[in-house]
């Protein structure tokens, strides 16, 4: 059943960790969809800082966000003001004390979410969906990636009738447990109608005991700051 079921949920626990990190007693559905406004949120105010996840941590009174992008330069802004624009707008949504990490991914080509991204946007350029995808495909494997697996659904260069195409390189073992998979989906908005985006990416195999905790570097490629569990803090001006 590897080939049906979600290679992350799949493999929850040993290769992956959970996104959101807290206990939950009567107010369990609240905090759902609480969580969920807040991805929504930021994923919307945040669309060109290329976010890759949003893990949420909670405490009785503090709610700690810890957002991995690609560029958080465009997350912290200038002197920090970004960010502390941003916590505020998240403290008024949430009614809570809200704390932000950022994370920055070195090397996105390896991220699934990253890559999905990247060719929805281009797609969304009219730029052809196979230069896209044969692109995507052999930035990711020159990074590293032992295999990817693209695959695209919907009216694809105009056809009245929807179709889906995959495309692959490398290994991509769905059935294999202790194979780092990363996937992700992402839609195309295009003049004629959706297009649908999948990707599988490999990373190799994991072997021992790995941590999972949300301040290390959970993306694959994460910097040096979160393999360390640093996260990113903006310099502020003096004043």
């Amino acid at each position: 059943m590897g080939q049906k079921t979600n290679p992350i949920g799949n493999r929850l626990g040993y290769i992956h960790g959970w996104e959101s990190n807290w206990y939950g007693g009567n107010d369990y559905k609240d905090k759902i969809i609480e969580d969920d406004q807040i991805r929504k949120y930021l994923f919307a105010r945040l669309a060109k800082a290329s976010i890759a996840k949003v893990i949420i941590e909670r405490t009785f009174k503090l709610v700690t966000v810890t957002i991995n992008t690609a560029r958080p330069g465009v997350i912290i802004g200038k002197g920090g003001q970004e960010v502390d624009k941003l916590k505020e707008e998240l403290k008024q949504l949430t009614k809570k004390e809200i704390q932000i990490n950022i994370f920055e991914v070195k090397r996105p080509e390896l991220d699934a979410r990253l890559v999905a991204d990247a060719v929805a946007r281009q797609l969304e350029a009219r730029i052809s969906f196979r230069r896209a995808i044969k692109m995507a495909i052999s930035g990711t494997m020159r990074m590293g990636a032992e295999g990817i697996k693209i695959k695209i659904s919907g009216r694809l260069n105009g056809a009245e009738m929807a179709r889906s195409e995959m495309y692959k390189d490398g290994r991509t073992p769905l059935h294999t447990f202790r194979a780092d998979i990363d996937y992700a989906i992402s839609e195309a908005h295009t003049t004629y109608g959706r297009l649908g985006i999948k990707v599988w990416i490999c990373r190799g195999e994991v072997y021992g005991k790995r941590d999972l905790s949300p301040n290390v570097g959970v993306s694959a490629g994460s910097g040096a700051n979160a393999a360390a569990g640093k996260p990113m803090v903006p310099k502020r001006k003096k004043k």
